[in-house]
């Protein structure tokens, strides 16, 4: 009997410890709000088939995936990322800072099932020193980094600026980690298309902050999404309307407003609060901002958001509403009145951000894209486009403005989405009369190549001796542009790789630095892509 006894109670002890794992009569607290897009929260994400994204089983003790935060105005913003909790786990993360050898509790939050995030917000924070941070979650669960001090008394303030992380490459991300923690730059910058895993963005957010966790650790860190992230091959939000189909030529979201909700939950809570937190359709927030860090201010604009799409408004001229193939095609006919590109809201902000600022030495516009169309080929060398509407080339005089109010701040722009790096100065009524910006480089460049590769393949006037063609150029919609540094996809890893951006205060210039994914920094042969570095001044 006591043998019985015994086994019944190793029975219902396995029982227990397995029913996480297998017991699909659990009744999840959240049901999604929407159908065949996959957030997780739905509670059979343990069921999954195979080759997941990432592996969501984590042990308990790993539920944490990451904390992702921004200081501003002494206040601290910091995000915690979860893995998917089981119904019986609690929705409750604490954050802890360290007092000497004492984590002291300062804040609890819940978390949102959907997307299993939540945001700390804590006023009258001190950023005359380093705290280090802890985030807890249950009995065992922990995450630490660490809240840096404003650099303000650094001579020179140092960015990293990514874009595109291909889901065609899912491995770890290691020699970025190892060569941007050697560079160390006080800031991070994540321009959009952290996901290509269109309906399942859950899973591959998580996936994009196991690759990257050890470079925000310990570092702010800015990330906005671009249209891969939301769930759509190219958006124009045009004020957040609803989208016919996710190609989205007509304008707006074509996915649940809510699961673009959480997509913005997760990649911008942490951001400095919204300068105007006045909704669009649908109830989709806005996230538009600025952050200043050491001396140097970061105004963060959604080039998408407000944007009018094409479908409808213009004359199609190619197999697209958004393709321009035919190279006769009279440019004005595109710019017609009432097309709209950043939107009145956010060229108000950038009017207000550029007026001087006790504190501020030097400025930066950091958003998703650049604002010409800075390439010719297109996914394949046979693939040539007289003009795309996804860049922010058009509608010319949205562009024109745009470049306006960066120049009138004396800031430079800093982008992605392209695959391409480039560094190029833009020109409105004349040549170079605009901001230098630079377009940085895809993290994986292996699902989407593009080249800038003129027709003639002359250089244009005013080139210069770095590579074959620079100088200055009308791009598809005649916009006026001086290229000056481009990478084609021939070039060392295939082009791929990231910008550092080096803001010196006391010379007032800007470096903007371009190097290839597979070198190391750490050695002495490490070099950059062929036409960096660049350094502007400001003064």
């Amino acid at each position: 009997m006591k043998k019985i006894c015994y086994a019944f109670f190793l029975l219902l002890l396995w029982t227990c410890n397995t029913t996480k794992e297998n017991n699909s009569d659990q009744v999840p607290p959240v049901i999604a709000p929407f159908e065949n897009i996959d957030t997780l929260a739905i509670n059979d994400w343990w069921n999954r088939g195979s080759n997941p994204i990432i592996d969501l089983k984590v042990e308990r003790e790993d539920v944490i995936a990451f904390g992702i935060y921004t200081v501003s105005n002494g206040v601290l913003k910091l995000s915690a990322q979860l893995f998917p909790l089981y119904p019986d786990e609690t929705r409750e993360v604490r954050l802890e800072i360290k007092e000497g050898t004492t984590w002291k509790e300062v804040q609890k939050q819940k978390i949102n099932d959907l997307g299993w995030s939540a945001l700390f917000r804590i006023e009258n924070w001190d950023s005359s020193k380093d705290i280090p941070y802890r985030l807890a979650h249950g009995e065992k669960a922990t995450f630490e980094g660490l809240i840096r001090k404003d650099p303000k008394d650094k001579e020179e303030i140092v960015l990293a600026a990514f874009s595109c992380n291909s889901n065609k490459d899912r491995g770890d991300r290691a020699h970025y980690v190892r060569n941007v923690n050697h560079q160390d730059p006080d800031l991070l910058f994540f321009a959009g298309d952290q996901s290509y895993d269109h309906q399942e963005h859950t899973a591959a957010w998580l996936k994009f902050g196991m690759q990257f966790r050890e470079l925000f650790r310990e570092r702010p860190c800015i990330t906005i999404p671009d249209d891969h992230d939301i769930g759509q091959g190219n958006i124009w939000g045009e004020y957040g309307k609803k989208a016919a189909t996710s190609a989205g030529p007509d304008g707006g979201y074509f996915y649940h407003h809510e699961y673009v909700k959480m997509v913005e939950r997760c990649q911008t809570a942490h951001l400095p609060d919204p300068f105007d937190p006045t909704k669009v359709e649908q109830g989709i927030g806005v996230y538009y901002t600025n952050l200043m860090i050491g001396g140097v201010d970061f105004a963060i604009i959604e080039d998408r958001k407000f944007k009018s799409g094409p479908e409808g408004k213009i004359p199609q001229q190619g197999p697209r509403p958004d393709h321009i193939r035919n190279p006769d095609y009279d440019p004005s006919s595109v710019d017609v009145p009432g097309l709209e590109l950043l939107g009145q809201r956010q060229l108000d902000f950038l009017d207000a951000w550029g007026q001087p600022k006790d504190g501020v030495v030097l400025k930066a516009v950091l958003s998703q894209t650049g604002f010409c169309g800075g390439a010719h080929l297109h996914g394949k060398k046979e693939n040539r486009l007289h003009a795309d509407m996804d860049s922010n080339g058009w509608p010319q005089t949205g562009r024109n403005k745009a470049i306006k109010a960066i120049k009138k701040a004396n800031a430079v722009h800093i982008a992605g989405d392209q695959h391409l790096a480039t560094i190029i100065q833009h020109g409105g009524e004349e040549w170079e009369d605009g901001p230098w910006a630079f377009v940085v480089p895809a993290i994986v460049n292996n699902y989407y190549s593009r080249w800038w590769w003129p027709e003639d393949e002359q250089p244009g006037e005013n080139a210069n001796d770095k590579l074959p063609w620079t100088g200055r150029y009308l791009d598809g919609f005649a916009n006026k542009i001086t290229m000056d540094a481009y990478v084609n996809p021939e070039s060392p890893s295939s082009g791929s790789g990231y910008g550092l951006i080096r803001f010196n205060k006391s010379q007032k210039d800007v470096t903007f630095e371009c190097w290839p994914r597979e070198v190391d920094v750490t050695t002495d042969k490490a070099e950059q892509f062929t036409g960096w570095p660049k350094t502007i001044s400001m003064d």
